[in-house]
């Protein structure tokens, strides 16, 4: 590090959002260049975070406060080399906050931003950086003007035709030729990281256990559909059209999924499940047995990426009486929908989306549904998440005003996880003001319902630890109404014909449907490769808020996903349908660099302080 230098000081109060914006990111591109780490750190405020998405740091990371990004700049200012700090908008004040969108480059990229600023001690300080390396200098995708001929307009015998080459590539892959990626699982996730590859001329194969892709949705229970909007789903290059409806079916989510893999060429493998993986520290290659349709394939590449869902492995529990109960029995993953069961009595287990789901499939189909709740569950109306929740950033008024998805992911990305659950509260607090009446019914029944621990809703729920809401879409006006029955508390044990609960109570059953949720993700590691390995990366998921079901140390970020983990050169990717769009491309910028050998040193690779 250099000595302080004289900078440009940030402007003062008295001029306009441009020209103090201007001023500060002067002093900060005269502070990178001097390498001057104080001068740089000291345009911060004082409470501050900087997160960075592969560009400085080759990972996923937030730093927080002077201290932390002069420890950012110190390990990584050197080699990253920023240069050329631009506005693309035209800075705008947001109620005392500067709001501005950036471009800079970087060695080996170009890079997009969002920088917030504020008053501190009458100067304009930093409070909230937003970095993102989205494209590799000379590695760039073939789009727009460096889209692929198509055709050589160059008469040659033996010239091959499109379909032949792709026959040539399909036949020779993990045969005389290998992967660079193998993605386990060939969902929306692995589908999404696939395309991307595609893109980025990346050797890769897709394996999946089912017929064709999309099954993963076609086989879920009938009624299932996305609680998202199609705005916040739309995957990568390829947009829902504008006719597609908004909350859509899950057998036509299966069809687009299927339509996708073949449209961007995604190499996808399917009725393969991969039976074991083991990495060679010396060759730095993994050795991934599959059983590819009855014939056992061996494949041998340098990444392995698990994208095989953010819930991880289905939690079936274990009650006394399960042995002996004389109905069907099947985790919520499994229900086939609700036709078999007209006229049964049925008992869910659980209490949040898919319960509510199917307890609601149940009822249409005139079976006898009891909800056992265990804990709190929070519901919010859908039209008022869509609306006071979403609207801002992934609807139509959003697109009208220029929001585009690539925008709002942004946005969304550059709020810092430690104070996100600001931003959350007051949205959450106008639904239930808005939607009072209903919540006063909830409660009336005795349905237990939280807000979070902190009032900070869904969005946060999920973050933290992916469970523990319900997205109503009418089944909570059910339980309202007393048509699905509502009971309390933990399962003690089942007898030949009912559920019994640890208070006694007796609910007689022809089928019991567990939807109690699922495992971390290294579940999968722990089955495929070793229990060591996945002890060894941890726990999948949460941020370390220390709140339900996320214990802490705080961590900042999503733990292991879209980033390196403590095993080398093994990645988990995933999420719903939002997060499968934005990160892929972050995730396949880290595995593009290190196929084509750039140096990809991490700063601040995760500790790992639970294991499961």
């Amino acid at each position: 590090m250099t000595e302080t230098l004289d900078v440009p000081a940030a402007a003062t109060d008295h001029t306009t959002p441009r020209h103090r914006a201007e001023a500060w990111l002067a002093a900060f591109d005269a502070a990178l260049r001097a390498r001057d780490v104080e001068a740089a750190a000291g345009l911060f405020a004082t409470d501050s975070f900087w997160r960075d998405l592969v560009s400085f740091t080759w990972n996923i990371r937030t730093v927080e406060g002077r201290d932390g990004i002069r420890d950012l700049l110190q390990h990584t200012l050197d080699r990253t080399d920023p240069t050329d700090w631009q506005f693309s908008e035209e800075p705008a004040d947001a109620g005392g906050v500067i709001e501005c969108w950036i471009t800079f480059e970087t060695a080996v990229g170009r890079a997009k931003g969002h920088l917030r600023l504020k008053d501190q001690d009458g100067e304009t300080r930093a409070w909230t950086l937003l970095t993102s390396l989205r494209e590799l200098k000379g590695h760039e995708e073939n789009q727009g003007t460096r889209r692929p001929q198509g055709v050589e307009h160059q008469l040659a015998r033996g010239r091959k035709s499109w379909l032949e080459k792709k026959q040539d590539e399909e036949s020779s892959l993990g045969r005389t030729t290998q992967p660079y990626v193998v993605v386990i699982g060939g969902g929306q996730g692995g589908i999404a990281l696939g395309a991307r590859l595609r893109q980025l001329q990346v050797p890769h194969v897709v394996l999946d256990k089912h017929d064709r892709p999309g099954d993963q949705w076609r086989g879920r229970y009938k009624s299932l559909c996305l609680h998202d909007p199609v705005w916040y789903d739309h995957l990568p290059y390829l947009q829902f059209p504008s006719n597609w409806p908004v909350f859509a079916p899950k057998d036509k989510i299966g069809d687009w999924l299927e339509m996708y893999t073949r449209v961007m060429d995604v190499p996808y493998w399917s009725r393969s499940t991969v039976r074991s993986a083991t990495y060679d520290e010396d060759t730095k290659t993994w050795r991934v047995v599959v059983d590819k349709d009855g014939e056992e394939v061996v494949l041998e590449p340098k990444q392995l990426v698990f994208a095989t869902g953010m819930s991880g492995k289905p939690n079936l529990p274990s009650f006394p009486g399960m042995d002996i109960f004389q109905g069907e029995q099947q985790h919520s993953s499994q229900h086939p929908g609700p036709e078999a069961y007209t006229g049964k009595k049925v008992v869910v287990i659980g209490s949040n989306n898919s319960a509510h789901d199917i307890c609601g499939a149940l009822w249409e189909h005139d079976a006898d549904v009891t909800m056992v709740q265990r804990s709190s569950t929070h519901i919010v109306k859908s039209a008022s998440l869509m609306d006071i929740g979403l609207g801002d950033l992934y609807s139509e008024r959003a697109v009208a005003s220029g929001v585009t998805t690539d925008k709002a992911d942004m946005i969304f990305a550059s709020l810092p996880y430690r104070i996100m659950h600001e931003f959350q509260i007051p949205l959450y607090q106008q639904m239930a003001e808005r939607d009072k009446d209903f919540y006063d019914r909830l409660e009336k029944v005795g349905f237990h319902h939280d807000w979070g621990d902190d009032g900070s809703g869904l969005f946060m729920k999920y973050l933290r630890r992916g469970s523990g809401y319900y997205i109503d879409v009418g089944a909570s006006e059910l339980v309202c109404d007393g048509k699905v029955k509502l009971a309390h508390g933990n399962v003690d044990h089942l007898t030949e014909t009912s559920v019994v609960l640890e208070d006694g109570t007796e609910l007689p059953a022809d089928l019991v449907v567990y939807a109690t949720g699922y495992g971390s993700m290294n579940g999968w590691v722990a089955d495929i490769i070793d229990q060591a390995t996945a002890d060894k990366v941890g726990k999948v998921w949460g941020l370390g808020s220390d709140t339900t079901k996320d214990p802490g140390p705080w961590e900042g970020e999503q733990r292991n996903m879209w980033k390196p983990t403590q095993q080398e050169a093994l990645w988990f990717h995933g999420g719903n349908l939002h997060q499968s769009r934005h990160y892929s491309l972050y995730l396949a910028l880290q595995l593009k660099a290190r196929y084509e050998g750039i140096d990809t040193p991490v700063y601040g690779l995760q500790e790992v302080h639970h294991t499961s």
